[in-house]
């Protein structure tokens, strides 16, 4: 199954299981990740060499060093350089990243390191975007560096609440960045996206499936947080991503 529309689909992947998935729906790109209660930092290497070797779909990989917000410290930024240079180096076909100054205005200087580092391979800008300042501001700069597409929830938690913003975003790129939804994208609103004019759509595409523990020590969390399920296992699901694609294949050839 292969996407032929003007309108990319893009897995959020923290697993190799759930780059196969992706690939077999016929995903264009996943976001390679890693810890997903934090909402995405840099995947790990030999994830990375796995889903290289084993899908044909592009990975892009996160390059993020922790949770939290964007603020990043010398320490923090040289080991972002370090992570996106290794993982260029591996193959991968793209960099997501973002970062922003304290006052909410992009890290124009750092992110410019990353343009130079690329060397022609895309940049991806992620949800920094829905925390600064000036989206406006933030999105031409990052036209300005050289920057392909901006992952965007619309500066909302959910995208869907978020819509009337990214329309405005979509409607100021004028096709100069790639305008990416994202963060609550699902079969049953993705064409809610497609509609204002994105370029892409971005979904997780998550369930969950039991554990194989039989053995289950109550009163303990590896995290330390005891909402998330220690013996459920969170993966991307081929099905809910061929829904999506389905959908918006079906709008096109209308």
């Amino acid at each position: 199954m292969t996407l032929s529309s003007p309108v990319s689909v893009e897995v959020c992947a923290y697993s190799l299981f759930s780059c196969i998935a992706a690939d077999r729906a016929g995903a264009q790109r996943v976001e390679l990740c890693a810890s997903p209660w934090e909402g995405g930092t840099t995947p790990s290497a030999g994830l990375v060499e796995q889903a290289l070797k084993s899908t044909s779909l592009e990975i892009h990989a996160m390059v993020r060093p922790r949770g939290g917000d964007f603020v990043y410290d010398e320490t923090e930024k040289q080991t972002m350089l370090a992570e996106a240079r290794s993982l260029l180096a591996q193959g991968v076909h793209g960099i997501v990243v973002g970062a922003l100054k304290p006052n909410g205005d992009l890290d124009v200087e750092f992110m410019l390191e990353f343009k130079t580092i690329a060397a022609g391979r895309e940049l991806t800008c992620h949800r920094a975007i829905d925390v600064s300042r000036e989206p406006l501001e933030v999105m031409e700069q990052l036209i300005a560096i050289g920057f392909n597409r901006i992952l965007t929830s619309g500066c909302k938690d959910k995208a869907l609440d978020g819509i009337e913003n990214i329309a405005e975003l979509v409607a100021a790129a004028k096709g100069r960045i790639q305008i990416m939804a994202g963060s609550g994208v699902k079969p049953v609103n993705c064409l809610d996206f497609v509609q204002i004019g994105v370029d892409a759509i971005h979904l997780s595409a998550r369930t969950t499936r039991n554990s194989k523990m039989e053995y289950r020590r109550p009163g303990i969390s590896m995290g330390g947080v005891e909402a998330i399920s220690e013996f459920e296992v969170a993966y991307s699901s081929e099905e809910i991503i061929r829904a999506a694609i389905s959908k918006i294949q079906e709008l096109f050839s209308e």
